[in-house]
């Protein structure tokens, strides 16, 4: 396998192990950055580390700090902050098993493949992820990486496993705050009965493919067009959201029924979709 493996150990459920090797799901997508440059020379800007009243430091004279009262840090060196890591034991061990509806999806953080090791682990790997499919089950376990532990989950996906690291309860803010004061009404059965409606029309499965990010890519022609036009201003054109009437007031019966009555774009204009090899 070509990729560098993000971590390699064993997942251990009670005295069953399981040699794996953990993959990035994901990838860094095609964006585009910024350089601050200095216009009338062309030239790049650079940073300084300055303190307030003094001026440029050393490198070597920087150490980590930690806020503790406004203007009050306790100070840590490396060795202090190396000290306190954990200890990785190259050790999944699975503690938990939740069914797998039951994590709400503001925990989960970022996807990673999970695959065996080796032939011999191949067996004891199939077991577990036909395990936790039978029983609809999704398993818990801590990991260490670089020092710190993560919580991760384990749920089979196709022929292997897919390892998601979780986010602490500290790390996730109460949706309470901000849904207190929307209503808990039912809307009219008409109404509802339009946007099911809707929703059936524009309902297709989920093809990652056929989305994109027309941002970057409005940038990217800018920056072609740019270069090519050796320096010259070039305002790309935008298209202008339609002009709103004076009121408002939304009758949503009406744009409900509009909508479903609307035929849909993509059915006119979508190809069909290529066979992956």
């Amino acid at each position: 396998m070509a990729a560098r493996a993000f971590w390699q150990g064993q997942i251990r459920l009670a005295l069953v192990s399981i040699p794996v090797e953990i993959y990035a799901a994901t990838k860094s997508g095609a964006a585009i950055a910024f350089r601050q440059i200095h216009e009338p020379s062309g030239k790049p800007i650079n940073y300084e580390k300055v303190v307030s009243g003094i001026g440029p430091v050393d490198r070597d004279e920087i150490v980590k700090g930690y806020e503790i009262s406004k203007g009050n840090f306790v100070l840590l060196d490396d060795e202090e902050i190396e000290a306190v890591k954990i200890e990785s034991k190259r050790t999944l061990e699975l503690v938990q098993f939740v069914d797998a509806d039951e994590i709400d999806v503001f925990y989960f953080e970022k996807p990673y493949y999970v695959v065996p090791q080796d032939d011999l682990a191949e067996e004891a790997f199939i077991v577990l992820r036909e395990a936790l499919r039978s029983k609809k089950k999704v398993a818990l376990g801590q990991l260490s990486v670089r020092g710190r532990e993560q919580l991760v989950s384990l749920k089979p996906c196709g022929k292997g496993i897919v390892m998601e690291t979780l986010r602490y309860e500290d790390e996730v803010r109460a949706a309470h705050g901000y849904f207190k004061d929307i209503p808990a009404s039912k809307p009219a059965k008409e109404m509802l009965d339009l946007a099911g409606a809707l929703i059936d029309q524009k309902s297709a499965k989920f093809d990652a493919g056929e989305f994109h990010d027309r941002y970057v890519d409005a940038l990217k022609r800018l920056v072609a067009k740019k270069a090519k036009a050796k320096g010259k201003r070039i305002l790309e054109d935008v298209e202008e959201p339609a002009a709103r009437g004076k009121s408002n007031v939304i009758d949503l019966m009406a744009a409900l029924k509009s909508s479903v009555g609307k035929k849909p774009a993509a059915a006119v204009s979508k190809p069909k979709p290529r066979k992956r090899a």
